[in-house]
């Protein structure tokens, strides 16, 4: 991993587009808005799956759970 961001240097990323979403199948990969990516990685806690692993395409930058999880929170998801 290149660089972490900060917490709100997140916030201030979220509706920015590059991001890929990376999960245990290869063959499915969704791309899109931090937001989005924040939205399918809840959905996908809430129904017991893991959530992913989110990275931002051009620097390589990744986001651990705890950042998604404290992201979902900014966005009033439960968490």
């Amino acid at each position: 991993m290149s660089k972490k961001y900060t917490h709100e240097q997140l916030i201030e990323r979220v509706k920015s587009h590059g991001w890929r979403l990376v999960t245990g199948n290869k063959s499915h990969t969704i791309t899109g808005t931090l937001e989005n990516l924040l939205g399918i990685t809840h959905d996908r806690r809430k129904s017991g799956q893991a959530p992913g692993l989110i990275e931002e395409i051009e620097t390589g930058v990744e986001l651990d759970l705890i950042q998604i999880e404290e992201l979902w929170h900014s966005l009033g998801l439960p968490v």
